[in-house]
């Protein structure tokens, strides 16, 4: 692509606003693939599709609509649903950038596991049919019908059976059971210990670090505490009347920085302990910084004056059910500079798809079930009627997004070899293992 930013420049731009001891962290985790890369390069996929043709039809997209950003968790009705699960970068965009993102994360999955180029367009124009013709019914369908549109688990076996071996559907069920013990017991059981009668969270450093550990000379741990105290006591006014009631049954006891996913390394997050009625009682929530969104620059400035509420917003519109505590606040640092967050159950049920063992026909399938989640988010707030007919009823879009997708693989690979030898000649440090 001519005229095109150089990619590193752009990971060292972000920087400038992350934990500077963790950057190393999010280049060693992007060095191990071109997939992990894909993953960590969401405003690289941004600049590029910004020089691309529009359709001229927005909705409220994802911004990071990759594979491994679909997932399960628990509705506020305790069913496993599965849906889009990371919104660091949603904003109203155009919806076929959210499309190109995700038919690009398989064809680079497919190349990772080795499949063949055949194969690997298979599994893209599946996913990108299934969404043509999901949003073909979404533009048939009523709008009430439109927003209570959703996946459950159920479901989603019934539509992957016939392409799962039987140790594939064993290895899934296992992974589901697994992820119904994803809550706050079974972080309480595996981040925190005793101190003193007194439940802490366990340093794991730099994965992990108790807030103790960070606070700077001059500031007092118990002040610390407090902040952190005044900052959930705000951030429950964000939350509907009822869970304001539930939160309040909580009392903090402690919170730690914590290093979570690709991309996301290197901005501040936190895990935040809060117990009940008693020390068997506990909720963990997760604060995460959100800054502005990759695709601000390229479709206009987010009209909330939080990044949180900007990410509240997005996730509430385009998921089918939303985390119960999910809400936001800005707060000053630390460091004395003022961040926005957005804050949510750190688990509640949440699992994601074993793409390493995924069969060609398999992820075939999942490409299906990706497509078809992702038009029904984008019709809950996009012109339904007009994406459809923009679309039609032809292969003709599936067979663009297919050679699209393999060809911005191609770039993919020559930017993570860039980010190789950044790494090599001294001008990025990484950290690999963690």
């Amino acid at each position: 692509m001519a005229n095109r930013p150089d990619p590193i420049a752009l990971l060292e731009e972000q920087a400038v606003t992350r934990v500077p001891e963790l950057v190393p962290i999010r280049y060693g985790r992007m060095l191990v693939s071109p997939f992990t890369f894909y993953r960590g390069a969401a405003l690289i996929m941004a600049s590029d599709l910004a020089a691309t043709p529009r359709s001229g039809l927005r909705a409220q997209i994802c911004g990071d609509a990759h594979l491994s950003n679909f997932g399960v968790f628990a509705s506020p009705e305790r069913q496993l649903m599965f849906d889009i699960n990371d919104f660091d970068e949603t904003a109203p965009g155009p919806w076929e950038w959210d499309v190109k993102r995700l038919a690009a994360s398989f064809e680079i999955a497919g190349r990772d596991r080795g499949f063949a180029p055949e194969e690997r367009r298979a599994v893209v124009a599946a996913g990108v049919a299934e969404y043509r013709e999901r949003m073909q019914q979404m533009a048939a369908a009523r709008n009430l019908d439109v927003w209570y549109a959703h996946i459950e688990v159920t479901k989603l076996f019934a539509l992957l059976e016939a392409s799962a071996t039987k140790e594939q559907q064993a290895r899934a069920r296992a992974s589901l059971s697994k992820a119904r013990t994803r809550d706050s017991m079974q972080a309480f059981s595996k981040l925190t210990h005793e101190v003193d009668g007194q439940r802490r969270i366990v340093s794991d450093p730099p994965l992990i670090v108790p807030i103790d550990e960070l606070v700077t000379t001059g500031t007092s741990v118990a002040e610390v505490q407090d902040e952190l105290r005044a900052l959930i006591r705000s951030y429950r006014r964000t939350l509907e009347t009822d869970r304001r009631e539930l939160l309040e049954s909580f009392e903090y006891v402690d919170a730690a920085r914590k290093v979570v996913g690709v991309g996301s390394v290197g901005t501040r997050a936190w895990i935040l302990l809060l117990l009940g009625r008693d020390g068997q009682d506990p909720l963990f929530l997760q604060a995460k910084e959100a800054q502005e969104s990759v695709l601000e620059r390229f479709v206009g400035k987010s009209k909330y004056p939080n990044h949180g509420q900007r990410v509240v917003a997005g996730q509430r519109l385009m998921q089918a059910a939303s985390d119960i505590f999910l809400g936001w606040q800005r707060v000053t640092g630390l460091d004395g500079q003022v961040r926005d967050f957005y804050l949510r159950q750190l688990r509640d049920w949440k699992g994601s798809a074993d793409v390493d063992n995924m069969s060609a026909s398999l992820m075939t399938a999942y490409s299906r079930i990706c497509g078809a989640t992702l038009a029904r988010a984008h019709a809950r707030s996009g012109d339904r009627i007009a994406i459809a007919g923009y679309l039609g009823t032809s292969d003709r879009f599936d067979r663009a997004i297919a050679s699209f997708s393999s060809a911005y693989a191609d770039q993919n690979e020559r930017d993570y070899q860039a980010l190789v030898d950044a790494v090599k000649s001294g001008r990025l440090e990484a950290e690999a293992g963690l």
